[in-house]
């Protein structure tokens, strides 16, 4: 169950995509979008509401560095690719599994064995493959976007490693942080921007029809994955997601036509050995 939680999440976000670009077409920001998507997945999940009520005695640091990490993994992430070579931004954010191996040691004291480190080379290798462009030079950051790319790669891994870590918050409780987050950083943004109400106004009954459908669907994802960080080591759980890369190369390939390259089936192929072999990759705590 915790693998098919982390897969499904993986499936989603490589699928994502697609709506997001359709809705971009539609006339809806993908900063409007996400507020709005994470909204409704909080009124989707308001059932749980009860239950993070009761346990509001046990949120602490954790429960906020969460909300924080999460909020800002989202956020950044869309913030990056709306304004950045896309590419560069997706290969800054996919250095997840490299700033996971550090907060895993420093929060979890997660040691990874010799086959880990080859592991974690294997995984961020295949990532390489797939996302490096020869003529953008190397995937050091060389502006604001991509410097947020950057960080929102770093937000990613922390937020993995912060959920396993914050182990009195429930599921239901974690789940909410994610989209309490992404809401309350991306807000401030709009509203800065102006014209909320007349953007939100402007939108369509079939963009609404899709925005909703994907709020559902974020709800459901955000459980899943939360449960599966709470049963897997951060380590295995950052390497099985970046299984989203895969997906999203065959999802642009059947639904936009755009064409798998050698490299891409080879770095495909990396992530996905690195996956299978992911159970091998720690060591338990003072071994």
């Amino acid at each position: 169950m915790p693998l098919a939680g982390v897969l499904s999440g993986a499936l989603v976000w490589g699928l994502i995509w697609y709506p997001f670009r359709e809705l971009q077409e539609a006339g809806v920001s993908g900063a409007l979008a996400t507020l709005l998507t994470y909204l409704l997945a909080m009124l989707s999940g308001a059932f749980m509401l009860p239950r993070v009520w009761r346990e509001r005695s046990t949120f602490g640091w954790w429960a906020v560095l969460l909300v924080l990490s999460a909020g800002w993994t989202n956020f950044g992430y869309v913030l990056a690719v709306l304004h950045g070579e896309v590419m560069r931004v997706l290969l800054l954010f996919y250095l997840a599994p490299l700033w996971t191996i550090l907060f895993a040691y420093w929060l979890l004291d997660e040691r990874l064995n010799r086959y880990g480190y080859l592991i974690i080379l294997l995984s961020a290798g295949g990532a390489f493959i797939m996302l490096w462009e020869p003529q953008f030079g190397l995937p050091l950051p060389e502006n604001t976007a991509e410097w947020v790319g950057l960080s929102a790669g770093m937000g990613f891994a922390l937020s993995n490693v912060v959920s396993r870590r914050a182990a009195q918050l429930s599921l239901q409780a974690k789940s909410y942080g994610v989209w309490l987050g992404t809401a309350l950083l991306t807000a401030p943004l709009l509203w800065w921007q102006g014209g909320l109400a007349g953007q939100v106004q402007a939108i369509g009954a079939q963009a609404w029809l899709s925005i909703g459908l994907l709020g559902i669907v974020l709800c459901g994802t955000s459980y899943a994955v939360q449960f599966a960080l709470a049963n897997l080591p951060a380590n295995r759980a950052i390497i099985l997601f970046l299984f989203e890369l895969v997906v999203a190369a065959l999802s642009s390939w059947f639904l936009a036509g755009e064409v798998m390259q050698l490299r891409d089936w080879l770095g495909a192929l990396l992530i996905v050995s690195a996956s299978l072999l992911s159970g091998k990759l720690y060591e338990e705590p003072g071994k």
